[in-house]
């Protein structure tokens, strides 16, 4: 199997353009019909429509965008019921054709680290979770991280390596000085070095990183510092992000990012005009025009055409 990074250029490659919708269910927020007793379902029936909704998200957004990117904790806090609803919400993805990256920010250290790599990281039956990727936190230092990426190398996977978060309180720490440059300067250095380490043929390394589109000064500067590092970019959207700001992501050749967009996308039933086109009767037709109208934006206002 190719490399994580040539896998994910071949998939953006193929639909066009480089939206990855983030699957983010929340109870009080899925259509009519879906879940009847809200919130205060039972578990198995949370995880019951956590799945149903997810699968039919991913059967709408299948032949459009590269990726999904399913966020472990909504299914987490559900318990054993919602785990399972995750592992099986993965395979459906990849069965559809997507790349999966997990959204887990996992790390430890040692054995640990190495336990959940393991655990984690390979599409194909090589792990029991069969994520193609895995968000991990570089807080630990970099023996934290080898252990991910010797797993990553070994099973085709890749990671994506917190550097620059779209939350308001990511400065605390990450724009704290050290020999003069932000912490965050000093996470893109090494991270920028593993993806060095593991170019693919595409040119970038399985070794990628999170890098927010909420701050796009500074999206520009670690573009420029890290030509090996391929980007998740999450804060489109709902967070404020817009296609102009994600532009300075990418590459002269439109690659080198992903732009995450998760309740912008799957519950778009419930957001201004779409809510008056389709309503919650027609939820999946919603969660196709947000879509399509995020490719578009990324397109004519960022001028992101992938080739």
């Amino acid at each position: 199997m190719p490399p994580f990074t040539d896998r994910l250029e071949t998939a953006v490659r193929r639909c066009g353009n480089p939206v990855l919708v983030g699957l983010d269910p929340r109870a009080e927020m899925l259509p009519e019909g879906i879940l009847p007793g809200g919130k205060d379902s039972r578990p198995d029936e949370l995880a019951a429509a956590y799945n149903q909704f997810c699968r039919g998200v991913i059967d709408v957004v299948a032949p459009l965008v590269p990726a999904v990117k399913p966020q472990a904790a909504f299914f987490e806090q559900i318990g054993p019921q919602g785990m399972t609803a995750l592992a099986e919400i993965i395979q459906y993805a990849q069965k559809k054709g997507l790349l999966v990256i997990l959204d887990g920010k996992r790390n430890d250290i040692g054995s640990t680290a190495e336990a959940y790599a393991r655990g984690l990281l390979g599409p194909g039956g090589r792990s029991p979770w069969g994520a193609d990727a895995l968000t991990v936190s570089p807080y630990l230092g970099g023996d934290s991280l080898r252990p991910f990426v010797d797993v990553a190398m070994d099973r085709s996977a890749g990671l994506f390596v917190l550097v620059k978060t779209s939350n308001p309180g990511g400065g605390m720490f990450q724009d704290l000085l050290s020999d003069g440059r932000p912490l965050y300067r000093h996470v893109a250095d090494y991270v920028e070095k593993l993806a060095a380490e593991t170019t693919g043929a595409c040119g970038y390394g399985s070794v990628g990183a999170v890098v927010g589109a909420t701050y796009p000064e500074q999206l520009a500067e670690l573009r420029a510092q890290m030509p090996h590092t391929w980007f998740l970019v999450p804060g489109f959207g709902s967070q404020g992000g817009t296609a102009s700001d994600v532009a300075a992501a990418f590459d002269q050749r439109g690659l080198g990012a992903v732009i995450n967009n998760s309740r912008g996308i799957i519950f778009a039933h419930a957001r201004g005009q779409y809510a008056q086109r389709f309503g919650p009767e027609r939820w999946q037709e919603a969660v196709e025009a947000a879509t399509v109208d995020m490719i578009e934006q990324l397109r004519t206002e960022g001028g992101i055409n992938p080739v």
